[in-house]
């Protein structure tokens, strides 16, 4: 029992420096954010939150909304799709390359791929010259700066995410089962209707709430490459702090609490859906 007892200690005093540090850059900035959100001038208020309900704030949740919803579907279903060729590659080295890429490029964001996206599909980016000497004239229809050209740039990033996401379930489909399936005569398309898709919805669902959160929250890639042409949230807490037009922290906060439960909310229902895909593995 002493043994036992001084082992419990050992592993909490070794967890310490883990706890000292979700305490200081986790639960005691989030407190403060809370704190500041409900606090005016003349003590606790919501108005606050009553001012982040103008028009243009509601405008930036709107886009924010919109453009993590579009995002996020499109990553989840092409990142499937990309997944699925992957994981039923014959060569274990192009599988294996090719996961290893999907695995740098979604974590490549920010400021770099805005620049990137620039050269790329700018007015003057080497694809849009291309094209345009090939007589596809991308301009001015077409804008890289607009929330269109942003999804194609956070789609760069989305879709990688959502192969990491998805290829474990669907290397876990075994090849017996759709061998057993077409003994019993089930098409292809039934297959995967009854077989196939029910086992891949927890994975594609949780991949799915986890991209909406990722997009929602993006703010280094949105700034670069639209900078204040683009009304999200993220760029008007950034606008608020830095007192670019107006200073108002405490409206930054609100926002920013706003925020924070959506993204909690879609990071809930990842864990839910992560569990089942657990389950059903």
């Amino acid at each position: 029992m002493a043994a036992s007892a001084t082992h419990s200690r050992l592993a909490w005093i070794g967890l310490a420096p883990f706890l000292i540090f979700v305490a200081a850059f986790e639960i005691l900035p989030v407190l403060t954010l809370l704190r500041s959100s409900v606090t005016g001038e003349h003590g606790l208020t919501l108005g606050n939150f009553g001012r982040a309900m103008t028009p243009a704030m509601l405008t930036a949740f709107s886009n924010s909304l919109q453009l993590a919803l579009a995002t996020a579907i499109g990553g989840t279903v092409f990142g499937t799709i990309v997944a699925y060729a992957i994981a039923t590659s014959s060569s274990t080295t192009a599988r294996h390359a090719l996961t290893a890429l999907a695995n740098v490029t979604a974590n490549f964001g920010g400021a770099p791929l805005a620049f990137a996206f620039v050269i790329t599909l700018g007015s003057t980016g080497f694809v849009t010259l291309l094209l345009s000497y090939l007589g596809i004239h991308l301009y001015p229809d077409f804008r890289i700066y607009s929330i269109t050209g942003l999804g194609i740039a956070y789609l760069y990033f989305q879709m990688p995410l959502a192969i990491l996401l998805v290829m474990p379930a669907l290397l876990a489909l075994r090849p017996e089962w759709r061998e057993a399936a077409a003994i019993l005569g089930a098409t292809t398309v039934q297959y995967w209707m009854r077989v196939g898709l029910p086992i891949l919805a927890p994975a594609m669902l949780a991949s799915f709430f986890l991209l909406f959160a990722n997009a929602f929250g993006a703010y280094a890639t949105a700034w670069t490459l639209t900078g204040s042409n683009v009304n999200l949230v993220p760029v008007q807490i950034a606008a608020l702090v830095r007192g670019e037009v107006i200073l108002d922290p405490a409206l930054a906060d609100a926002l920013a609490v706003l925020s924070l439960f959506v993204m909690g909310g879609c990071l809930a229902a990842y864990q839910h859906f992560a569990r089942r895909m657990r389950r059903t593995k």
